[in-house]
């Protein structure tokens, strides 16, 4: 299936609201690359509460936004959207590792990782076939 025809298969509202999800998340996690790079005093202090090092921000923060760059591209939205998830399931292992609180440690990071995918899946047919949605009733 080409990228035209996958995009026919998709009305128009759908395919709106993935790419609204897709941008929204998208200028979140470029937000958070670029704020592990300029290490503004959040961040300084979140890496000490964290227990990591400041010096390994600057290479969380290209990571991120190596990932980000794969995950804009259409034609590698998958593999972004997987090391995002990769990332995110990072973030979450650090924040259980310290006893972060509840929303910060698995909440918001599972939120941004429905995110990421719930904008590929909502105009990707081949996903919402791989991975479809089953309502009880």
């Amino acid at each position: 299936m080409n990228l035209d025809t996958q995009a026919a298969t998709v009305s128009r509202s759908a395919l709106w609201s993935a790419r609204i999800l897709s941008a929204l998340v998208a200028l979140f996690l470029l937000f958070d690359a670029v704020g592990h790079m300029v290490k503004p005093a959040p961040v300084v202090d979140a890496f000490a509460r964290l227990g990591y090092p400041l010096s390994t921000s600057l290479e969380i923060g290209i990571v991120e936004l190596l990932c980000l760059v794969v995950y804009v591209i259409p034609r590698t939205e998958i593999l972004g959207a997987v090391l995002l998830t990769g990332v995110l399931g990072g973030a979450i292992a650090t924040h259980l590792r310290v006893g972060s609180p509840l929303f910060e440690a698995y909440i918001f990071p599972f939120l941004v990782g429905l995110l990421v995918w719930g904008g590929i899946w909502l105009r990707d047919a081949r996903l919402r076939a791989l991975f479809p949605l089953r309502l009880a009733g």
